[in-house]
């Protein structure tokens, strides 16, 4: 069985084409900053460092309290254990060169909780101005699947395709779903590195940068699935629960709604 959920994101800055496709920061770089592909004990002090700073909580205040779902003065977010490493299907990957693996880093998650429950994840990326948070999404489905993927598959390597929002794990040969839609795309049992490699060079090697849709303006040739698909956004109208402002980042955050299904137990 699946349910569909909508998933409340505030995206604060576009870090990559594929992290945080369609709205963009009014500040946002021209070029996406390169992500360590190693996570350091240093990486995660910065991670944390940005998630706790107390512009980000007082924005997680008000992020939380959308809706009235908490008072804004009552919400106390607080930070809950450390910051996870997130991959992305790498287009390195996707264009066959040599030695590229599935996925590659595209922020570190850091977990939040308000005093009423509700959960969020930080997405903490390195910019041009340090690391910074540049998302804050609802729920807690990069902490669930982390957890999911070292479960199925130990060791391997958890990430997502952001364009059909789908969940895998990788180890070695193998590629195994985590969630309904990686499942609709290789099958329950999974498949092998290289049918997976075969299957997204077709469906997006004419996509990546440099290509002609790439230069055609399609979020950086790394385009996402239309909202009949269930993983594009749709903008919320700005106003005073629709616009968040991240101290001293300056960056506004507008709320999207991102449709996603998720596998039930």
């Amino acid at each position: 069985m699946s349910a569909m959920s909508k998933r409340v994101s505030a995206a604060l800055l576009a870090v990559t084409a594929v992290a945080l496709v369609g709205v963009a920061a009014p500040h946002a770089a021209a070029a996406p900053v390169p992500q360590p592909q190693s996570v350091t004990a240093e990486t995660k002090a910065a991670a944390a460092q940005a998630a706790a700073a107390p512009d980000t909580l007082a924005t997680l205040s008000r992020f939380f309290a959308r809706e009235g779902k908490v008072a804004l003065t009552a919400a106390r977010p607080r930070i809950e254990g450390e910051a996870i490493p997130v991959s992305y299907l790498s287009p390195d990957f996707v264009a066959g060169k040599a030695g590229a693996g599935v996925a590659r880093l595209e922020y570190l998650a850091s977990r939040a909780v308000s005093s009423d429950g509700q959960q969020a994840a930080l997405w903490t990326a390195r910019t041009e101005a340090g690391w910074q948070v540049v998302n804050i999404a609802t729920g807690d489905d990069e902490f669930r699947y982390a957890q999911l993927g070292a479960a199925k598959l130990p060791g391997g390597t958890v990430f997502r395709e952001p364009q059909i929002d789908a969940w895998y794990v990788a180890e070695g040969a193998r590629v195994l779903p985590l969630d309904e839609d990686a499942e609709r795309a290789v099958g329950a049992g999974g498949t092998s590195l290289a049918a997976y490699r075969s299957r997204v060079t077709r469906a997006y090697g004419d996509k990546l940068p440099g290509s002609a849709y790439a230069k055609g303006g399609k979020a950086g040739g790394f385009d996402t699935a239309s909202p009949a698909e269930g993983s594009a956004g749709t903008p919320v109208a700005a106003g005073a629960a629709g616009a968040l402002a991240l101290g001293a980042a300056g960056f506004v955050a507008v709320l999207r709604l991102r449709r996603r299904t998720a596998a039930q137990g």
